[in-house]
């Protein structure tokens, strides 16, 4: 019987189901794993600065391709580090494989270096995690991995590796991948669906992050035009719909103009395709209203019905049930609901609209640069975002035309914008712009990541908008304790200069006069450009100023 190293069949049952980027800081606990990727050239091996970064990076690519990209990190300190871009992927629904370090076999169980029971620690933050006991079986339980990563509802997979069992034998014949299963509401179902939706007197549909997994935005318009259905979308998940498209409401998300929120609250029957209904999709559960029916469907039977009991529960995949649905839908168009749902849009519209002027007088309006890159930037442009008060802006103003071309994570973590554009430029190759939006905190908790982007020569543009605060705690703090400053007041270094550190660009402006020029150049240059924005920490969040939160005149 032919054989390899268990480090080089691991790879290469990763490499012949798609698997196409590992990232990761180099530990001497998976020596064997570096050395066979070295091997396996079809999955690019990409040294990050941090397991931090590595694991947001990973979690951009399977957000990006729905195919899992490996992470990696040594023993306790490693993983620990892997942990914020592992658990992201578990509240985003994204497939991610983490590759974890551990001690080898003459040492388990001693408390030898940097020991953790690592099945037991990274358990409760991904779909399966588990130890492999031998080289031998490594093969299978990869493949085990891969298969529950992207089964049912997609999410991230761990598996420890002792370094000693990388390089004991394993079979060659590698174990082929299963076929993955699908499933779609039956004839009867969804046609009552279609009827509870034709009947209703304000229907709305709230598009998740499975309807791009499946790729059924195209198809969820065709639905959408075809009974006449409004549509809002889910918490980061913006680009599920096309925000330009007139049945398009906004989406669920702080800083989306009141209309959303109170659109979603009038709805008398509404369809959630795609979404587990998180706390921020359902505007702290309140959505739903009362006495709204509500047609669940997602892949994930155990999120069906979770927050809100459901009419009709439906464990299937997006697109299936899509096409289900447009089987059992008529072809026309009840002309009253066209009519509200104009208006509806209209109202929408004239709330999301971006601003031409600003009263902002002291530092930059954040809308006026939300503007300017939606002039420049192309339909396929990807941005990422960080968490932080600045995505408000945003959410109300930016309209996202395609789908695949937000990168943001639901779960709110900090410090994801940067390595996820980095990610997202090695993926595209430079077909598409990518755009990283963060705030001072966040940005600087993963930046050095740009390193990355500067080895490999990536084009990655990063917008910084600085207020010298932990801006979103802030908010909270001075309704909490309305005066009472502690612990987020930031300084930053001059972004200017460390962008240039990196060999890049950087532009700092710092008045609404220079934002034209200032986006130009930062989106016009071949390298790395940060846009330094300065915004009056009286600017807090859109619509809102520090003044207005704490009671205090302004």
């Amino acid at each position: 019987m032919a054989e390899v190293r268990a480090g080089v069949a691991a790879a290469r049952v990763l490499r012949d189901r798609g698997v196409r980027f590992a990232f990761g800081v180099p530990g001497e606990s998976f020596l064997g794993l570096l050395d066979a990727l070295r091997e396996t050239p079809e999955i690019r091996l990409v040294a990050t600065r941090h397991e931090g970064g590595a694991a947001f990076m990973a979690e951009a690519v399977g957000k990006l391709t729905g195919v899992p990209a490996i992470c990696m990190g040594t023993r306790g300190v490693g993983s620990a580090n892997l942990a914020i871009g592992v658990h992201t992927a578990y509240q985003d629904s994204t497939p991610l494989i983490a590759l974890v370090g551990q001690v080898e076999t003459p040492f388990r169980h001693r408390e030898a270096l940097q020991e953790v029971e690592l099945a037991s620690f990274l358990g409760p933050i991904t779909k399966w995690a588990v130890e492999a006991p031998s080289g031998g079986r490594l093969p299978d339980l990869v493949a085990e991995a891969y298969r529950r990563s992207v089964a049912g509802r997609p999410g991230p997979v761990a598996v420890a590796l002792r370094g000693d069992i990388l390089d004991e034998p394993a079979r060659a014949d590698l174990p082929p991948p299963t076929a993955a299963p699908t499933a779609a509401p039956r004839p009867g179902e969804a046609a009552a669906i279609v009827a509870l939706l034709a009947a209703a007197r304000r229907p709305l549909v709230i598009a998740g992050g499975g309807v791009l997994r499946s790729g059924a935005s195209d198809r969820l318009v065709e639905l959408a035009e075809r009974l006449g259905l409004p549509v809002v979308t889910a918490f980061r998940r913006h680009d599920a719909f096309p925000n330009h498209h007139p049945l398009y409401l906004g989406p669920l998300s702080f800083g989306a103009p009141p209309s959303v929120a109170e659109r979603a609250r009038a709805a008398d029957v509404m369809l959630a395709i795609g979404t587990r209904l998180s706390e921020l999709t359902t505007l702290g559960y309140t959505v739903p209203a009362p006495g709204a029916t509500l047609i669940h469907v997602d892949v994930a039977p155990e999120v069906l019905g979770r927050s809100v009991p459901a009419r009709h529960a439906v464990a299937a995949d997006a697109a299936e049930t899509i096409a289900a649905l447009l089987a059992q839908a008529p072809a026309g168009v009840d002309p009253d609901r066209t009519a509200a749902n104009a208006r509806d849009r209209a109202v929408y519209e004239a709330a999301s609209f971006p601003p031409s002027t600003s009263t902002v007088a002291d530092g930059v309006d954040p809308a006026l640069v939300v503007a300017e890159l939606q002039r420049r930037l192309p339909v396929e442009a990807i941005l990422t975002s960080d968490a932080g008060n600045f995505w408000g802006w945003f959410a109300r103003f930016y309209r996202f035309r395609r789908p695949g071309t937000l990168l943001g994570p639901t779960s709110g973590a900090m410090g994801y914008a940067v390595p996820a554009a980095v990610a997202a430029a090695l993926v595209r190759s430079g077909a598409a712009p990518v755009v990283a939006l963060a705030g001072d905190g966040g940005f600087l908790m993963t930046g050095g990541e740009l390193a990355v982007a500067a080895q490999h020569g990536l084009k990655v543009t990063c917008v910084v908008f600085d207020d010298a605060l932990y801006g979103t705690i802030r908010l909270h703090q001075e309704r909490a304790y309305p005066g009472r400053v502690a612990g987020t007041e930031l300084w930053s270094p001059d972004f200017v200069r460390y962008a240039e550190a990196f060999g890049g660009l950087g532009v700092r402006i710092e008045r609404n006069e220079e934002i034209v020029d200032g986006v130009r150049a930062a989106l016009a240059h071949p390298g790395i450009a940060i846009l330094h924005v300065v915004v009056a920490r009286e600017t807090i969040a859109v619509g809102q100023s520090l003044g207005r939160v704490s009671g205090r005149a302004g």
